[in-house]
């Protein structure tokens, strides 16, 4: 009993996180001595875990032998944010889905390309099968059309000039003048939809969203039955867009 029934607990796992922790003490970096000393480590222990921690990126070596934060330090700092922002809107999100019976997405247009961030659905409100990535079909999903709209002009010029449009079911629309003619007056704007040109039997309506600087798109996926509630979607769909995009525009 007594410690027994206590968490199992890897010590080199809690030596290497003090060892982190001291390392981010230090802006300009610190050596491994200095390091060992002020986490109570046995200097060999402490070049150890510094040069594993090296090796995975998690710690950078400076040419005066000091060490600094790595890049992968840096891109989980970064993703941690992306996963606060996202916790903030994701109750608006069930609650749109439980709302409109619909599973819910939410996409941003990062490093060129158009991204899904997050998915909401369940058992009644099930999402569509992502059988072709939107990274390769921004042009027949209204999420990815709805970004498209928003870009400026050199923006989705280079976006389409770097993407194919693919012919994913006999509804897609495959000729850039008639995506740009369509994108230019969409019949529910600023909405733009999805009329089983991504997935047969699948129609989606979304809006546009921000993420401080950072484009994006609300929306939400219903079988091709429900069509008839494009117009009332597109009106609630437009008040949740803004909550969204206000939660994600606040500052950390």
């Amino acid at each position: 009993m007594g410690a027994r029934d206590g968490p199992t607990l890897i010590s080199s796992v809690q030596r290497a996180m003090r060892l982190l922790e001291a390392v981010s003490a230090h802006e300009n970096g610190a050596p491994a001595k200095q390091l060992a000393r002020e986490t109570d480590l046995p200097l060999a222990t402490a070049y150890h875990l510094l040069r594993t921690l090296v090796h995975d990126g998690y710690v950078r070596k400076l040419d005066d032998g000091g060490f600094v934060l790595g890049d992968k330090l840096q891109s989980l700092r970064a993703t941690g944010r992306a996963q606060a922002l996202l916790n903030r809107v994701r109750p608006t999100l069930n609650a749109l889905r439980d709302e409109l019976a619909t599973a819910a997405y939410l996409t941003f247009y990062e490093d060129g390309e158009i991204r899904v961030a997050e998915i909401v659905d369940g058992p009644g409100t099930p999402r569509v099968d992502l059988w072709v990535g939107f990274e390769d079909a921004g042009h027949a999903t209204a999420l990815g059309k709805t970004v498209l709209r928003e870009m400026d002009e050199e923006s989705r010029r280079d976006y389409l000039a770097r993407h194919h449009l693919a012919d994913l079911t006999p509804r897609t629309i495959t000729s850039l003048p008639e995506l740009l003619r369509r994108l230019e007056a969409p019949p529910l704007a600023p909405a733009v939809t999805d009329m089983e040109e991504y997935a047969l039997g699948t129609v989606c309506v979304a809006v546009p969203v921000y993420s401080g600087d950072t484009l994006g798109s609300l929306g939400v996926s219903l079988p091709a039955h429900r069509l008839s509630r494009l117009p009332e979607i597109r009106e609630r769909l437009l008040p949740t867009a803004s909550r969204v995009t206000r939660g994600l525009s606040l500052t950390i």
